[in-house]
């Protein structure tokens, strides 16, 4: 799938209520859960310790941190939409979060995204986008939520 290119508020309001894309999967590693536990200072057993996890977790296994998951998301992002022309983007904030399913170990993730609301805040852009972080194989997200981005264009 190439991304959407988006040049300018005129550009997403063609998208207003759509769903505008699924991204590719990606799968989430335990290299990649013990660099995100030395990054945020997180080393709960649940992600790091894998003979704990096998012998007392009910997942039998390591699970990202659900700030991972969220982590990931620009990533995801910009496999759907091409935001060209902005001087500069704002993570502006993240409304109605819910993590709905752990994401174990090894398991693989993409996002879909809707926009749901687009403001013209004298000249800023202000997009509201409904992501729903999907495991692959899963009938039930890892996360749920509105990703509100501010974008300055030129």
């Amino acid at each position: 799938m190439n991304p959407i290119p988006i040049r300018s508020h005129a550009d997403f309001e063609q998208y207003l209520g759509k769903e505008l894309g699924v991204s590719d999967y990606i799968k989430i590693t335990q290299e990649q859960i013990n660099q995100f536990a030395d990054a945020t200072l997180d080393h709960q057993w649940i992600h790091v310790d894998e003979d704990r996890c096998k012998a007392e977790s009910p997942f039998k296994t390591t699970i990202a941190h659900g700030y991972l998951n969220l982590s990931i998301l620009p990533h995801l992002w910009e496999q759907i939409v091409d935001v060209q022309n902005s001087k500069l983007t704002v993570n502006y904030g993240i409304e109605k979060l819910k993590f709905g399913q752990a994401v174990a170990v090894n398991s693989e993730v993409r996002v879909r995204c809707k926009l749901t609301s687009l403001i013209n805040l004298r000249g800023i852009s202000k997009a509201e986008i409904q992501a729903t972080l999907e495991i692959k194989d899963s009938k039930k997200p890892a996360f749920e939520g509105t990703i509100v981005f501010l974008y300055h264009f030129m």
